[in-house]
């Protein structure tokens, strides 16, 4: 991967080898159980494994966007990630946070109010339309996700005319140049693994990785921990996950990945070093 840089509320964070970002889930009803840290000490407890374990940013959701799972109003998903930030914020003040949301609404209090550093959006900008002007306005990075439709129908929109690295290009090429219009200038690019994709097509995305990154021009961000492409290819449970998670992310992180957005933040963190060795002509005795 290219070294890359993030305008983090005026303090510039230079990355010189794939970031891994720790997920904090605020919610009771995310795909994996790990994962949940609905009560404020869980998610205490949860922050700081992830900072010990050397996680380079904690990314924050209110929302679950497992097909199935129930709505959340805004005034919950406030209270949810405005938890989850301050839970980060007393054991760090320098940890980059982002927040997983669609709502320019959370996006403005995260930012403006308690501390949030990056905002993912997992829908495009295409589930409010005031995101991209919000996120120009607050001047924070920004996390691009190809998704069709919303994640209660996106498994009904799989069809991409027999190609969809081209599809998934095409579809991101449009916000991504409106992103740049309205003044984002750190924009990431994920190309949302399990999100209105098959299994077929999530590994025929991975394959393609390189050449996503290659004709988007931006930093990717790969989030595939314990997800569908492993748990149903290999017959198992997301609990019983983390071997797939770790063979994909190193593919990933050997494509290019810039960011690995993890569950495991310690097998994250060996998997890039030990990816940094493989790839490196450097003296690493």
């Amino acid at each position: 991967m290219k070294k890359f840089s993030l305008n983090l509320r005026g303090r510039l964070v230079t990355y010189d080898r794939p970031a891994v970002m720790g997920i904090l889930n605020i919610t009771p009803d995310s795909f994996y159980a790990g994962s949940q840290a609905f009560e404020r000490i869980t998610a205490r407890r949860r922050a700081e494994q992830m900072l010990a374990e050397g996680a380079d940013i904690i990314d924050i959701g209110g929302y679950s966007s497992r097909p199935g799972a129930g709505e959340v109003d805004v005034e919950e998903e406030m209270r949810r990630v405005r938890t989850g930030i301050e839970v980060v914020r007393e054991l760090s003040a320098d940890i980059p946070v982002s927040v997983d949301t669609f709502r320019a609404d959370v996006a403005e209090e995260a930012v403006s109010r308690w501390g949030a550093d990056i905002i993912n959006d997992i829908s495009m900008g295409q589930l409010d339309s005031r995101m991209f002007d919000t996120v120009a306005r607050l001047n924070v990075p920004y996390i691009l996700m190809h998704m069709r439709g919303t994640p209660a129908t996106m498994q009904q929109h799989t069809d991409y005319n027999g190609d969809v690295t081209a599809g998934v290009i095409a579809e991101l090429s449009e916000p991504l140049h409106r992103l740049t219009l309205a003044g984002v200038s750190d924009i990431i690019i994920d190309p949302g693994f399990g999100f209105a994709k098959t299994l077929e097509q999530n590994y025929r995305l991975m394959r393609d990785l390189d050449k996503i990154g290659a004709m988007l021009g931006k930093p990717l961000l790969v989030g595939i921990s314990r997800k569908s492409m492993i748990t149903r290819l290999c017959g198992v449970d997301a609990a019983d996950a983390l071997p797939g998670t770790v063979a994909l992310n190193m593919a990933a992180v050997m494509s290019g990945a810039a960011i690995l957005r993890v569950h495991d933040v310690a097998a994250a963190v060996q998997t890039v070093a030990v990816a940094g060795a493989l790839s490196s002509d450097q003296n690493i005795g």
